[in-house]
Order: C-alpha cells, then sequence, then structure tokens
C-alpha cells in the first residue's frame, strides 16, 4: 500500500512586527518597491507609479526611528539615537471611528486617524466630499472611486471594499510605508492590528499615531536618502 501524499506545505505568513522602540521586521517574502506620486502641472497627485522591486530577501528590517544610515533598512540607529518608539493608535477596529458618507450609488467611510495627507481626494476646484453633491453623473462617480483607491493610508475605502489586491511593501520618497494587501500587523507587545488593504506606517519616527503616518515627516523634514528611493 502506497504512502499518502504529504500535506502541501503552507505558504509562509506575510506579516509586519513592530518591534519595541525598533524597526519594522517583515516576513513571508514581500515585495519591496519604491513609488512615486504623479503630479500634475500645478502639483496635485493624480496617479501613483512603482519602480522595479528592490533586492530583500524572505525576511527583512525597515527603519522606522529615521536616523539609519541605510534606509529603507534598518542599521540599528535607534540604539544610538535611543528611539522612542511607543505604538500610540488606536487598536479598535476600523469601522469604530469611520463615518458613512452615502451619495447616489456610491457610498464611502472615511476614518480621520489615519490620514497622511497624500491629497489623492481633492484637486484645485473639489475634493470627493463635495463630489457627493453630483455622484448621480457616471463620471463624477467613476473620478470618486479613482481618487478614493488612490488613497495610501486606508482613511478613504469604499463601499463595499474591492479587492485587497497583491501583498506587498511600497517606499513613498521622504514620506511613509505604503502596505498593500491583506498583510497582517503585529505590535511589540504581540497583539494584532486589524487586517486592512492599505495602511501607511511611519518611517520618520515622528509620528504622534505610531506605527502609522500622521504626515510628520513634513514638519520634520524627513529626508530619506537614497538615489534608490
Amino acid at each position: 500500500m502506497s504512502e499518502p501524499d504529504p500535506p502541501p506545505e503552507r505558504p509562509p505568513e506575510r506579516r509586519i512586527d513592530v518591534t519595541a522602540n525598533g524597526p519594522y521586521e517583515v516576513r513571508g517574502s514581500l515585495p519591496l518597491r519604491p513609488v512615486t506620486i504623479v503630479e500634475t502641472d500645478l502639483g496635485e497627485p493624480v496617479d501613483v507609479e512603482e519602480g522595479d522591486p528592490l533586492p530583500v530577501g524572505p525576511r527583512y528590517a525597515l527603519c522606522r526611528c529615521g536616523s539609519s544610515q541605510t534606509k529603507p533598512f534598518c542599521d540599528d540607529s535607534h540604539l544610538r539615537a535611543g528611539f522612542d518608539g511607543t505604538e500610540t493608535a488606536d487598536r479598535a477596529p476600523r469601522s469604530t471611528r469611520a463615518r458613512e458618507v452615502r451619495g447616489r450609488d456610491i457610498t464611502f467611510t472615511d476614518d480621520r486617524t489615519l490620514c497622511t495627507h497624500a491629497g489623492f481626494c481633492a484637486n484645485r476646484q473639489t475634493d470627493v466630499w463635495t463630489m457627493v453633491r453630483d455622484s448621480a453623473d457616471p463620471e463624477v462617480r467613476a473620478e470618486m472611486r479613482r481618487m478614493i483607491d488612490l488613497c495610501p493610508s486606508g482613511r478613504l475605502e469604499r463601499e463595499p471594499p474591492g479587492e485587497a489586491g497583491e501583498p506587498g511593501v511600497l517606499l513613498e520618497r521622504d514620506g511613509p510605508i505604503w502596505v498593500r494587501g491583506a498583510v497582517r500587523l503585529r505590535a511589540a507587545d504581540g497583539t494584532t492590528y486589524e487586517v486592512r488593504a492599505r495602511m501607511a506606517l511611519c518611517r520618520c519616527g515622528a509620528s504622534r499615531n505610531k506605527p502609522f503616518c500622521d504626515d510628520s515627516h513634513r514638519e520634520a523634514n524627513f529626508r530619506d536618502g537614497s538615489p534608490d528611493i
């Protein structure tokens, strides 16, 4: 009698661990890419362009103190800098904070605590909240969907939400770490944040909503210092 086939190997869990006063430990062979925000001649963010993947292994550590000389990777500068990486973000589900915005044949939710001010939700003429009044127009609805789906932090989410997409990590130049796909984020104390399709993680060390970005990198004049990012 032949031996039964061995059970298939489970793929490694795609997860990011926030370490105590240290880096993000990325696990599960998550691809790492630079991302560029595409702007109009007037400086309005309208799209994103992803670069080629950076060479990484199945596990790598990303700086979150802002001091590493080998950004985006950790070089233990957090030890010399005495970095305080205490997590202050609300760990309750997003639904407990988000407000619902209803238009004609379109509904989205808005959690302001997650905002990074990336700017995809507005232009010089209008914004997604104002556009609700004209959402009976299919062209307006299509533009609203596009703007909402570009939000990197998950502040804005369409209802029902779309596909989470292929998991990956993106590096905004001089800005936060974008996480896409259903990637688990584990706090330094071992608890897990709600799994969301999009997150933006602080890498300047100055956010008041750690581990998430709150746009403090602009005030801190953060520069990633890498020609590849």
